[in-house]
């Protein structure tokens, strides 16, 4: 009777951890899509604008490299094929507001905790980012999601550019409902499988 009761929690207990274990793709979401990282020299309240304003120059200028693009892949590719003119419109911005940093932009997979944007939580992974470093970069950083082009996206947009782009309702359902405690438990267990096989 005793193993039977010890063999009846167990089952119990697995049922309940599997419940909230990662599943429907939450693993992928960041397969899906691509971000934008823009780091400020310093944290002076100068280059924290300074930051800002490079940021709006490139997001201005963005529709122009990706207009059509619906997958990740040809956002990686036209991204890459853009970058030096991506160089050019970051360099001139800092140039054109009084400074000589120097500014590298580049495409490549950067690590992410779990992180809130807007109204979407996004889990703990490695991203394919174009990311922006302004002199030193050892200040503040900002970020969003560049494909689908959702640094310019209303909230209302967001889902249809997700859906657009090949994320699934369950998925999209899982980086909007990030106050449930399910989905947060499912994070932290990305986020610890990914630091230990990562």
């Amino acid at each position: 009777m005793k193993k039977i009761l010890i063999l009846s929690l167990v089952t119990l207990l697995a049922f309940v951890i599997l419940s909230y274990l990662p599943v429907h793709g939450e693993a992928e979401i960041y397969d899906s899509v691509v971000r934008l990282h823009v780091i400020a020299n310093s944290d002076s309240e100068e280059d924290q604008a300074l930051k800002l304003t490079v940021r709006d120059a490139l997001l201005e200028e963005m529709p122009r490299f990706l207009e059509g693009v619906t997958d990740r892949e040809t956002a990686i590719d036209c991204l890459e094929n853009s970058l030096d003119d991506l160089q050019r419109i970051a360099e001139s911005t800092v140039r054109d507001a009084g400074y000589d940093y120097e500014v590298s932009v580049w495409l490549g997979e950067e690590r992410y905790p779990s992180k809130v944007y807007e109204q979407t939580c996004f889990p703990a992974g490695t991203y394919e980012s174009l990311q922006v470093k302004i002199g030193e970069a050892d200040g503040k950083n900002w970020w969003c999601v560049l494909f689908p082009q959702l640094c310019l996206s209303s909230a209302k947009r967001a889902e249809e550019a997700f859906v657009e782009v090949g994320l699934t309702g369950e998925q999209y359902k899982i980086i909007t409902e990030t106050e449930d405690t399910k989905y947060k438990i499912r994070f932290k267990i990305l986020e610890v499988i990914e630091e230990a096989f990562g």
